[in-house]
């Protein structure tokens, strides 16, 4: 049985997110605009929402400023919320125990890709 292709939509290339930090990203426009980021750990990449569980903020206080001081965790600007990169999972904050929503990645010959 034939494997129907997975969409996927080109975001941006690996090397245009330096190691240890994250880009912001929009898709859509008007109502269907959604905000996401991209961080970026050695060869992988990891893709989220960008809103915090706590309460919907975006995390960002700066324009691709998602990472703490030591680029270990992802930061929620607001309320100091400390997220795990692989798997966006709060460690310390207000939403100990909650999730970002990740979107699945893939890379393919330097280029990220958002997949369905």
């Amino acid at each position: 049985m034939p494997v129907e292709p997975v969409e996927a939509l080109p975001i941006c290339r690996l090397d245009d997110v330096p190691d240890g930090e994250a880009r912001g990203f929009t898709i859509g426009d008007g109502a269907a605009e959604r905000a996401y980021f991209i961080v970026r750990r050695g060869e992988r990449a990891f893709v989220y929402e960008n809103s915090c569980p706590h309460t919907g903020v975006t995390l960002d206080w700066q324009p691709d400023v998602f990472m703490d001081v030591e680029k270990r965790f992802i930061q929620c600007a607001t309320h100091g919320a400390l997220f795990r990169i692989e798997d966006g999972f709060c460690v310390h904050g207000p939403c100990v125990g909650a999730y970002l929503t990740a979107r699945p990645v893939r890379i393919d010959q330097g280029l990220v890709y958002l997949t369905a």
